[in-house]
């Protein structure tokens, strides 16, 4: 993920993936992964403006739900 910021000069980014379970809620793994990659990312001076969990018409928002 940080490669791929750094190889398009990303200033920012928005995060997302699906729950083909059909629940948007956040696993555990979710929000580790989440913190993770926004303190990788803070170490090139890239943001993470949100992270987004679809599934079906529900999405989840990390920013809406003050997680990010």
């Amino acid at each position: 993920m940080v490669k791929a910021a750094l190889a398009h000069n990303a200033a920012a980014l928005i995060l997302a993936h699906n729950h083909p379970s059909g629940t948007p809620d956040p696993s555990a793994a979710d929000v580790a992964l989440t913190q993770a990659l926004k303190q990788a990312l803070a170490l090139v001076d890239v943001r993470v403006l949100d992270h987004l969990v679809v599934a079906g018409t529900k999405i989840y928002s990390f920013a809406e739900h003050g997680a990010i």
